[in-house]
């Protein structure tokens, strides 16, 4: 009886999970499906999952077409991926200080980065369009890069990682002669690794699915990024929804990629970032 109730709660949470996860999956399969129709199908009723005849032409226009879409795809990856390294880099960097260093009024520094998380994008706006204006990067892609390599997240979630390894590990590598920079290197960012994992994913998809900040700050389409890019779909004679589906569906394949190559690091690393601290 009891091996019954287990397996058979087990069976429930399974059925329940899937069916959970067929929810999250149809806006996705709906663009998959779309991306794959001729406009007049798009919202036939009773809907077609499966087109009678499957418009590959969708996705050749979008690549080889009037727009450039492959420009604007290669904007994405050249911010996204500076984005990221720097990211990275400097998240690293900071959060070993404020993780071995002491020094005075630390902890009211770091609840200083904490409290910016609380800060909306929104708010600084103005302020970054009048710094970047004075600096002359508006409308250029370093307007997109220097914001996105600053991540009061990514700091956090390395500190609490860094605070997890033994301060034995620091103290033998000093007796052996080396520096900080050496320890942080050569110590730290291995033993971090699903840390930094879980950064790179999140910081890749913040900066790729990033809208706002580039349609304030980019006013030239040859830097336009994919989401802006997405838009052009839209006119006055209405918008293309199968070749914004098949642009769509383009510009989701790099996160699903990175996110399959990191998952098993990323679970770990959201796991590991709160156990002290």
């Amino acid at each position: 009886m009891t091996w019954l109730k287990n397996n058979g709660l087990k069976l429930f949470t399974t059925i329940l999970l899937a069916a959970v996860a067929a929810t999250m999956l149809l806006p996705f399969l709906w663009m998959l499906s779309t991306s794959l129709k001729k406009q007049i199908d798009v919202f036939h009723d009773p809907m077609i999952w499966i087109p009678a005849k499957i418009q590959w032409n969708n996705y050749k226009e979008i690549w080889f077409g009037s727009h450039p879409f492959g420009l604007y795809y290669f904007n994405s990856i050249k911010v996204t991926v500076l984005s990221v390294i720097g990211a990275v880099l400097i998240s690293s960097a900071t959060a070993y200080g404020f993780a071995r260093f002491e020094f005075k009024g630390k902890n009211f520094v770091f609840l200083i980065f904490l409290a910016t998380m609380m800060v909306p994008d929104q708010v600084t706006l103005i302020p970054r369009f009048i710094l970047f204006n004075y600096l002359g990067i508006y409308n250029s892609h370093w307007a997109l890069i220097l914001p996105g390599i600053f991540t009061a997240i990514g700091i956090f979630l390395l500190r609490q990682t860094y605070l997890t390894i033994p301060g034995d590990f620091s103290e033998a590598a000093k007796i052996e002669g080396a520096n900080h920079f050496q320890i942080w290197t050569r110590i730290f960012i291995p033993l971090s690794k699903p840390a930094l994992v879980s950064l790179v994913i999140l910081s890749f998809t913040w900066n790729w699915n990033e809208f706002v900040n580039p349609l304030v700050f980019i006013t030239s389409k040859k830097l336009f990024t994919v989401p802006l890019g997405l838009t052009n779909f839209v006119d006055d004679s209405g918008t293309n929804y199968p070749q914004m589906m098949a642009a769509a569906v383009s510009s989701i394949l790099p996160v699903i990629t990175v996110f399959l190559f990191g998952q098993r690091w990323f679970i770990q690393g959201v796991a590991s970032s709160g156990v002290k601290g």
